[in-house]
């Protein structure tokens, strides 16, 4: 019990601390507890972070997939639009915005734009899985009429 009360009282002054320095500035991003299509996040027991960088080229679009984990994208640059092949709906992500993507879900991201897209993704992984990304066979693809 004395652990928690000494772990609850560092948190609180060290938030309130970064918060009080001189020439510090926090600003909120996003609290999540739900996906971009409502889904409650459950982030796996013992989970391995992966962070990493993305960059659509103008035209690029990824091929149908869904995330068994939690993943989720903050777009530093660009607009990254957001299909949900199941059921056809479609969102606009822009810059300074961060998302939960959806689990379980196919799905694919364009970059219908002029320039770049950029994004920092990070993903909750169980320990030992490296990639948060399942392909959709091209076939199953076409049936959903994504090519």
């Amino acid at each position: 019990m004395k652990r928690i009360f000494f772990t609850l009282c560092l948190a609180i002054f060290s938030a309130g601390a970064q918060a009080a320095t001189p020439g510090v500035t926090v600003s909120s991003v996003a609290s999540l507890d739900t996906t971009i299509i409502g889904q409650k996040i459950e982030v796996p027991k013992d989970p391995t972070v992966i962070v990493s960088t993305v960059v659509f080229a103008p035209g690029a679009k990824l091929p149908v997939h869904k995330h068994l984990y939690p993943h989720y994208a903050y777009v530093l640059e660009g607009t990254l639009t957001i299909i949900n092949v199941e059921t056809g709906k479609s969102f606009d992500i822009v810059p300074g915005q961060f998302l939960a993507e959806m689990q379980n879900t196919w799905h694919y991201g364009v970059n219908n734009g002029k320039t770049p897209v950029r994004l920092l993704i990070v993903d909750h992984v169980p320990k030992g899985v490296t990639s948060n990304v399942v392909a959709m066979d091209p076939k199953e693809a076409a049936k959903w009429g994504v090519k």
